[in-house]
């Protein structure tokens, strides 16, 4: 019942800004694969984020039963909430057992799956075992499952789920991942081989242009441009 009431206070929070000009244009950006309220990322968050706040969940297990909720809505805003409200609370999810965060997340990824979401999602995963690594990162195995993972989504998270750890990143996971995935044709599995070396180069640009130089006739194309695009600058 308690959760009941926090989803409709999202939803009572959301639905006055509803735009039904606007929502036809973000549906038809995502390939109408979902429906939308038509309302913009800084709207939507101004109006959910004094809720947000006010919830201070205990555990992870409260926050993914209300991420549930929101992901069951047909409207995707909600699933952004979703990922907003979990991404506000990091902490309570690093306090579960890693296994078990990682898995529901994972969950979720493989729910009403769009780059949108799974992007979202990919940055808590990498939240989430950063806080967990240990020096000998036995953490990063769950990834290792991912990598291999059927669904391309969960692949996603695993090629990307070191975005932003520059110095911590683990580089070995990094090169063994992007040619894993190598030879895959999904557009978003080349794309994300790209980006999770492009994002590497900010921190050791030397060695991604040493990585692309030795693997160059493995990776796609648009993995080879996309981890490319800002060396000239490095």
């Amino acid at each position: 019942m308690i959760q009941s009431t926090i989803i409709t206070g999202f939803q009572q929070a959301l639905i006055p800004f509803a735009d039904p000009q606007r929502a036809p244009g973000m549906r038809a950006y995502m390939k109408d694969r979902f429906d939308y309220l038509g309302i913009a990322a800084p709207i939507r968050r101004q109006a959910v984020m004094p809720l947000i706040r006010a919830l201070k969940p205990s555990t992870a297990t409260q926050l993914f039963e209300m991420a549930d909720q929101l992901w069951s809505l047909p409207e995707r805003e909600y699933q952004y909430v979703a990922i907003d409200l979990l991404a506000k609370y990091i902490p309570a999810l690093t306090a579960a057992p890693p296994a078990d965060t990682i898995a529901q997340l994972l969950t979720l990824v493989q729910s009403k799956s769009w780059w949108d979401t799974v992007d979202g999602l990919a940055g808590i995963t990498g939240d989430v075992l950063r806080a967990h690594l240990t020096p000998d990162r036995r953490v990063q195995a769950l990834m290792d499952t991912a990598i291999q993972y059927p669904d391309f989504w969960v692949r996603r998270i695993a090629l990307l789920h070191q975005l932003g750890w520059r110095e911590a990143t683990d580089v070995d996971r990094l090169s063994r991942y992007a040619l894993l995935c190598a030879e895959e044709k999904e557009f978003f599995i080349r794309k994300a081989i790209g980006w999770a070396l492009r994002d590497y180069a900010w921190h050791d640009p030397d060695f991604i242009r040493q990585f692309l130089q030795a693997h160059q006739e493995q990776l796609s194309g648009l993995s080879v441009r996309e981890a490319s695009k800002n060396l000239h600058k490095l």
